[in-house]
């Protein structure tokens, strides 16, 4: 299909819906899906829900604030728990499955409350190509995920953001922090609160696509591979702010950014 095809194809499908919940996290994908649900089918017939939670950085959730006042979005907000979550803590390599299986549980239960059924989420045609133990949840919850059903890649749903004039089509990517940490390696807010601090901090020197993956005391530094030069020209500021955040050694992997490297762990 072309974009406009699966453009096309989207709308058809959101109408069939006619009222829906978005999974709202202000994230590329998300944000698209809102504006585009509001613009389909109208404020009144779409409701946003945004999770506060220690698993995405605290600019995240005011930035999801932002995009939901500026789109007139009709938006809850519900606490996530992700502590209460056993297999979640244990870092399990199925700690995702878990994890989305009780927010959007806890997602479905309040939309009931107001009278919406049909509960989207913002997975797109291209996370089938990672492991994504999540989305044996959403599958089971009857979560839909029009995005996807419409073949909408990252790189589609950024053309068509710009387009539209969101400002997330030039957003980088953003994914859960708890997936900086490899599976076995018990979650904890001080390990998430360390990967946020740094990861925060080499933002502000500039980075843009750029991951802290946590290894005990090492920290092992994840970048586009054309901002090498900038890390080097920061190497002992980063150093210096690193090892006051908590780590002991901080390293940076050759192979540059990866998404999802801590999958790669993953024997079979």
């Amino acid at each position: 299909m072309t974009l406009k095809e699966k453009e096309k194809h989207l709308e058809e499908i959101l109408k069939k819906y006619k009222k829906i919940v978005v999974a709202f996290s202000g994230g590329v994908d998300s944000s698209f899906l809102l504006a585009k649900g509001i613009e389909t089918l109208g404020s009144q017939n779409v409701l946003a829900v945004n999770l506060i939670s220690s698993m995405q950085p605290k600019r995240e959730e005011d930035y999801a604030k932002h995009f939901a006042e500026k789109y007139k979005a009709n938006i809850i907000y519900l606490k996530a728990d992700e502590y209460s979550i056993k297999e979640f803590v244990e870092n399990s390599k199925d700690r995702c499955y878990f994890c989305k299986h009780a927010i959007f549980t806890k997602i479905i239960e309040e939309a009931q409350k107001k009278d919406f059924n049909i509960i989207c989420d913002g997975t797109n045609y291209d996370d089938l190509d990672d492991y994504r133990p999540g989305l044996r949840a959403l599958k089971e919850l009857d979560v839909k995920s029009p995005l996807k059903e419409a073949e909408l890649t990252k790189n589609d749903i950024r053309e068509l953001s710009k387009e539209m004039n969101i400002e997330t089509w030039k957003k980088p990517s953003a994914a859960c922090l708890a997936s900086r940490v490899p599976y076995g390696t018990k979650i904890s807010l001080e390990i998430m609160k360390k990967v946020e601090l740094s990861e925060e901090f080499l933002r502000q020197l500039g980075f843009i696509n750029h991951r802290v993956r946590y290894h005990g005391n090492i920290a092992r530094i994840e970048i586009n591979l054309e901002q090498i030069n900038l890390l080097l020209e920061n190497r002992e500021k980063i150093i210096k702010k690193f090892k006051e955040i908590g780590f002991l050694y901080v390293t940076m992997d050759l192979s540059g950014y990866t998404m999802g490297s801590q999958n790669l762990a993953i024997g079979g």
